[in-house]
């Protein structure tokens, strides 16, 4: 009750301190319009919790509020001295995927032996249908070509956690998304240089084997070692299996910033046109995932853990590679923009499906047979 009560009050805030910035920015108070605008955001993140149906956007709310820091104050999120904030992306990345392995077991992968189908059907809708829609957008929308080359490359990675955190809430099947996420991410390393070089290779110069190493330092090998940690002492740290999630989110909040603030000019530049790019991409992931399941006559639960997780992409290792490239200003900004709009097209979707329960099997593929 007293956290309710807590919500509600935050939630109440959020509200003043919007009219708070709103009347800064009217008197001409940029700066403090900025940080209250920043201050209304992360009260809503809290109070908004008071909502069981928006619950899920907690987070997206609290990159909201850093984003707005990163583009009201770059300048103090760039560097420290002569240290610039970038060269932590790649080692924040590599913490959040010691998370994710830490998240995972060897019974993760047993699902390709359980489920070929999906896992197959999965991959294939995985790796093709998302680079190509990235490449179509680049090419429509006319981006710089960094910034073009950021979108295939988000399109290329494989799906993040997230996708199993919506497919639980979309009532699909999470055995199924845990696989594909823990099979899309081994393949990483082979996949996403490939298809960099394929369709993004058109935009940037790519080194496929610099790639193929670079994701595999930044994934393969602390996704590795989180898998020991978690076979080995498994509930012998208790406190630690609690804070990885946590430090996680901390972990692409602040990669979010970063990129956001470093790319601050560009951002501006294409900001409103690559968001609207980016839940398009999104989009086309989550219908044509959908309907290239059901086209293989997969169950519904399964074509919507497809549809997830073929619409939510691991945008961290898509900053990671950029970082690594050295373009994080550029090709990083894709992947900034996408972690806000995943998560709340991710939530709306899963939250609409979660109301509608999956029909049997044979109860579908009676009603397509009449079709």
């Amino acid at each position: 009750m007293k956290s309710n009560q807590t919500y509600t009050v935050f939630f109440y805030l959020s509200v003043v301190v919007l009219l708070s910035a709103i009347a800064a920015y009217a008197i001409g108070q940029v700066t403090l319009g900025n940080v209250l605008f920043s201050g209304f955001w992360l009260s809503l993140a809290i109070g908004v919790q008071r909502f069981r149906s928006f619950s899920q956007l907690t987070f997206t709310l609290f990159i909201f509020a850093a984003v707005t820091l990163a583009l009201a104050f770059p300048e103090a999120l760039t560097r420290a001295g002569s240290f610039e904030y970038k060269e932590l992306i790649v080692p924040l990345l590599q913490v959040i995927m010691f998370g994710v392995g830490t998240a995972m077991s060897l019974r993760d992968f047993q699902g390709v032996l359980k489920m070929p189908k999906g896992v197959g059907v999965g991959l294939l809708c995985q790796f093709t249908i998302m680079p190509v829609v990235g490449f179509t957008i680049a090419h429509l929308f006319g981006f710089p070509n960094e910034i073009a080359a950021g979108i295939v490359l988000v399109g290329s990675s494989p799906s993040g956690l997230a996708s199993n955190v919506m497919a639980h809430i979309a009532k699909a099947n999470l055995a199924l998304s845990i696989t594909l996420t823990s099979v899309a991410t081994v393949l990483a390393p082979i996949a996403t240089p490939f298809l960099m070089s394929m369709l993004g290779g058109e935009f940037v110069q790519v080194d496929v084997l610099g790639m193929m190493w670079g994701v595999v330092k930044m994934v393969i090998l602390p996704v590795g070692l989180g898998l020991v940690f978690n076979h080995f002492l498994h509930g012998k740290f208790a406190w630690l299996d609690r804070f990885m999630p946590k430090l996680s989110m901390i972990g692409i909040v602040l990669i979010i910033v970063i990129i956001t603030a470093a790319g601050r000019d560009s951002l501006l530049n294409v900001g409103a046109l690559l968001i609207v790019a980016m839940f398009i991409h999104m989009t086309c992931g989550f219908f044509l995932g959908y309907w290239g399941a059901r086209l293989f006559g997969m169950p519904e639960n399964d074509c919507r853990t497809v549809a997830i997780e073929v619409g939510m992409q691991n945008g961290g290792l898509a900053s990671g590679i950029a970082a690594s490239m050295g373009k994080i200003n550029t090709l990083g900004l894709a992947a900034a923009v996408n972690g806000p709009v995943m998560n709340i097209s991710g939530s709306a979707l899963a939250t609409w499906w979660s109301k509608k329960t999956p029909q049997a099997k044979h109860e579908t593929t009676s009603k397509l047979e009449t079709v």
